[in-house]
């Protein structure tokens, strides 16, 4: 007997074995292959924050699959892993856990700080490649980098001092999206708008001199404390008596000027605005074209300061709007209060209320880079999956603002710049300066603020592989082949790379870009804490196994489509576990894999196909594998990573095990030699293919079964992929072969409909002229026998439908099988006139809710086509069971 796999699939036993031995092998280094062609992938740089969730399982398993693929297809592959050092993200992480030491950041000189952090980072980042091992991740570990490295470090240096030498990089002080909480500067895409309710205030402005006033509305009205102006729109008669007149500012002893522009809408409100340009992006820019001063009425924690009036001072944003509302109404100058709905930007780390802010920032000059990016999408040199995403990134691109790079914390990338303390010149370099070029002086300061996480980031395809040096890396593997992403970063992250591949490299950064679905809860909900509807990947992992995960993860839809998943925290829940899907694939795999291993005598050498004496079912299993393996390697190749896996589950479940193996067991055990190592060598050579080609889905057992068949080698990792071949077509054949099962087919329905038990022979009668069938019935009579759990059939041209018999049909045969005495008529009555009352109920409700205008005229049409579906299932349903009814009731 050969080598045995043990009773039960247990992937505790050997994934982490598995894994260890790969690594000790040296298989994940990329090696020359067979095709003379490389495939590189980077991997999406994890955030240092916590440990990986769902999306990083989906997301790392579709890269893993891509890679095993194409190194078996003898690519030389390389999969770059490591970690982003997450700027905002981390210190926040870090900030959290001071405060429940009962301590802050404060309590820290900057370095001290910094080490605190990096501690917390490290311990993530082992954690992180810990559980993407667990996965499968054959990532080359040898390269793991890190956004925060001395590597990573040296190249961001580079971009920063090179971008600011050409003019691209400029500091400036602008009104920037600003987060109290975090303290410091957003960018655009940081900024997460929100739809919520809130107040409009009316509020009168009175003219100096005069007994008029104008109305003007705002939705926050402590801002107004920094107003500078009003403003109309310059073709707007209604106001032009305001020219070179001045309101008083309402709570403050302050005046302000009338001015026009025309940004102002005059048809909104009453055609008057008030003018905050230190608080408001569109005021700002107002501001400037009118030369207004800049008041900045808050601090950095959103209290307000000095500049505000002494009884506001020291008090938070919404006190003090709380405040000035109550001092108007007091004053008379409160028009009136209305609800508004609109959209508030918060923080996209801690869901704070962002609040625009004039202050010193760097800023990165986005149009110059943006156009020759748009370029490389527009004519198809990166291709995007699905080309859905090429609207919203050329829309975003065509639209793209400066990019504010600089952030107000302690961890990150300190910006390379360095201000001479006598002449105030200012230098980006790589160290600090020892002599100011201008002046002499030898003390410099450096910018106190750190680089936004991204700038780090956008470099990843290239500084990864060694860049700014020319290392051998950078020529051999760049550019990179495919990208796999989530489209939430499409603008932080998949934009930016295009950019700085193209401007420091002059080259893209990777041909294809797939973007991967978002992971929800199976009521479509996105997972979050807040709603206590993640799922851990590891707990998933823990149950059923790293294969179960990554095969239920793709095979459910396509990646690219969201992806519904369940998975109770108890594993006798009777809530619905996705990842059974999986699981119970991997169980047949392992059972009937155990079975064949079972019957293989030891020392057995496995003859070559055409030494083999092929039957008709063998012929019709390899050309079944033949078109299995076309129809893989064609999904694989596009990313329709789920159907890909439905056909290798489809061809093992149904053709493979309840089929051929079943077909193959009388040979198996026959005396005749030749026979029996033909049957053995066919099924090993089907199932060492078939392990191949789902190896790059599910690693682990693919490995395990492997290493157990004869003749093995190394790895099945390193193994030649399956490649379709013409000799092993046999449509003939197959024309022949599809009546045969068709056959059995329409037999095991009606015992299913029927409810015939699984121990109760069965007579068999077919009406069919089709001279293959024929043959078949009188050739293989035994084969069907045991296939349909027969005692009996007969085949020919003149069968009648014996009385109190269940039928079936098809293009070529009707099949009758007498009832009485197989199943208990009465019972059976019962079971179908009860299933029949339920299927009656489900159509008339679907029937009336289509009937109804209120929901036609609502729904989507997806949702519609769907409940259309289910009513012709449930009208077909019916009429069956309407048959059997009747058919059971005649036999009574």
């Amino acid at each position: 007997m050969a080598t045995q796999l043990s009773k039960t699939y247990e992937p505790k036993e050997f994934e982490d074995k598995w894994y260890q031995y790969w690594l000790e092998k040296g298989l994940f280094t990329p090696k020359p292959g067979k095709k003379n062609e490389k495939f590189v992938i980077v991997i999406p740089p994890p955030n240092v924050t916590a440990v990986l969730h769902m999306g990083h399982g989906l997301n790392n398993t579709i890269q893993d699959i891509l890679i095993r693929y194409k190194r078996m297809q003898g690519f030389e592959t390389l999969w770059v892993p490591g970690t982003d050092h997450a700027g905002i993200a981390t210190q926040n992480v870090v900030e959290k856990e001071l405060a429940k030491e009962g301590k802050k950041r404060s309590d820290f000189t900057r370095d001290k700080f910094v080490e605190r952090v990096w501690e917390t980072a490290l311990r993530h980042q082992k954690s992180i490649i810990e559980q993407l091992r667990k996965i499968g991740c054959s990532a080359d570990w040898n390269r793991n980098a890190f956004t925060f490295d001395e590597q990573r470090s040296q190249a961001v240096k580079k971009v920063f001092i090179d971008l600011f030498n050409q003019g691209l990089v400029y500091k400036s002080k602008y009104i920037v999206n600003w987060c109290p909480r975090c303290k410091t500067a957003l960018s655009d895409d940081e900024v997460e708008h929100q739809d919520k309710g809130g107040k409009l205030w009316h509020i009168k402005y009175p003219v100096i001199d005069s007994d008029e006033f104008i109305v003007v509305a705002t939705t926050r009205p402590e801002t107004m404390l920094g107003d500078t102006a009003v403003a109309f729109n310059d073709q707007d008669k209604r106001y032009q008596k305001y020219k070179d007149k001045y309101f008083k500012l309402p709570l403050t002893n302050r005046k302000i000027k009338a001015i026009f522009d025309s940004y102002v809408d005059p048809d909104f409100g009453t055609g008057a605005v008030k003018i905050t340009p230190a608080h408001d992006p569109n005021d700002f820019e107002m501001g400037q074209r009118h030369q207004l001063e800049f008041i900045n009425v808050m601090n950095d924690d959103a209290i307000m300061n000095e500049n505000a009036p002494e009884k506001y001072r020291g008090m938070d944003r919404y006190q003090c709007r709380k405040e000035v509302v109550a001092d108007l109404e007091k004053a008379g100058l409160l028009v009136k209060t209305e609800d508004h709905h609109h959209a508030v930007g918060e923080c996209y780390r801690c869901q704070t209320t962002v609040e625009p802010r004039y202050s010193d920032q760097w800023f990165v000059k986005m149009k110059e880079l943006a156009k020759p990016a748009l370029e490389v999408v527009e004519n198809g040199k990166i291709e995007f999956l699905p080309q859905r995403w090429i609207k919203v990134y050329n829309n975003w691109l065509n639209n793209i603002r400066d990019w504010c790079i600089s952030r107000q914390l302690w961890w990150g990338h300190r910006i390379p710049v360095y201000y001479c303390k006598s002449c105030h010149k200012v230098m980006a370099d790589y160290e600090m300066p020892d002599v100011c070029p201008d002046c002499g002086w030898t003390e410099f300061d450096q910018d106190p603020d750190v680089l936004d996480t991204w700038f780090s980031s956008w470099l990843w395809p290239f500084s990864t592989l060694g860049w700014p040096n020319q290392s051998d890396d950078l020529e051999k593997y760049y550019p990179t082949a495919t990208l796999v992403t989530g489209p939430d970063i499409i603008f932080f992250w998949v934009a930016r790379m295009i950019m700085s591949g193209l401007h420091f490299m002059n080259d893209i950064p990777f041909s294809r870009v797939f973007f991967t679905g978002m992971v929800m809860d199976l009521k479509g909900r996105k997972m979050s804490k807040s709603l206590g509807n993640g799922i851990d990947p590891f707990d998933v992992i823990d149950r059923h196994g790293a294969d179960a995960l990554r095969f239920t993860m793709v095979a459910i839809v396509s990646p690219n489509q969201n992806l519904k998943l369940g998975f109770p925290k108890d594993p006798n829940s009777k809530e619905q576990d996705s990842f059974e899907i999986g699981a119970k694939f991997a169980n047949k795999i392992w059972n009937a894999s155990r079975y064949i291993l079972m019957n293989v005598p030891e020392g057995f050498s496995p003859i070559a196909l055409t030494d083999c004496q092929l039957d008709i079912f063998d012929q019709w299993i390899l050309h079944s594998l033949n078109e299995t393996t076309k129809i893989v390697i064609d999904n694989l190749d596009i990313a329709r990573f789920n159907d890909a896996a439905k056909q290798l589950q489809a061809f093992f479940w149904n053709n493979y095990c309840d089929w051929y193996v079943e077909l193959s067991k009388s040979q198996i055990f026959s005396d005749n030699e030749k026979i029996k190592q033909s049957k053995l060598s066919i099924l090993i050579y089907v199932l060492d293919h078939f392990l191949k080609l789902l190896h790059p889905l599910m690693p682990f057992i693919t490995e395990e079964i492997y290493q157990k068949l004869p003749e093995h080698q190394t790895s099945i990792m390193i193994e030649d992929y399956p490649e379709y071949q013409d000799t092993l077509s046999f449509p003939q054949t197959i024309k022949k072969t599809n009546k045969f099962f068709d056959l059995l087919y329409l037999i095991r329905n009606i015992r299913g409909e029927m409810n015939v038990p699984a121990e109760k022979k069965i007579e068999v009668r077919v009406k069919t002229g089709d001279k293959d069938l024929l043959e078949f019935c009188q050739n293989y009579s035994k084969d069907i026998l045991y296939l349909a759990k027969a005692e009996s059939i007969t085949a020919n041209n003149q069968i009648t439908k014996p009385k109190g018999s269940a039928a079936g049909a098809n293009d070529i045969c009707e099949v009758f099988i007498p009832l009485e005495g197989i199943i208990d008529i009465k019972t059976e009555i019962a079971r179908l006139d009860k299933e029949l009352l339920k299927v009656t109920k489900d159509f008339n409700n679907t029937s009336n809710k289509l009937k109804n205008e209120n929901f036609t005229s609502k729904a989507p049409q997806e949702v519609i086509e769907k409940e259309k579906g289910k009513l012709e299932e449930f009208k077909l349903k019916k009429e069956k069971l309407e048959i059997n009814l009747k058919l059971l009731k005649d036999i009574q």
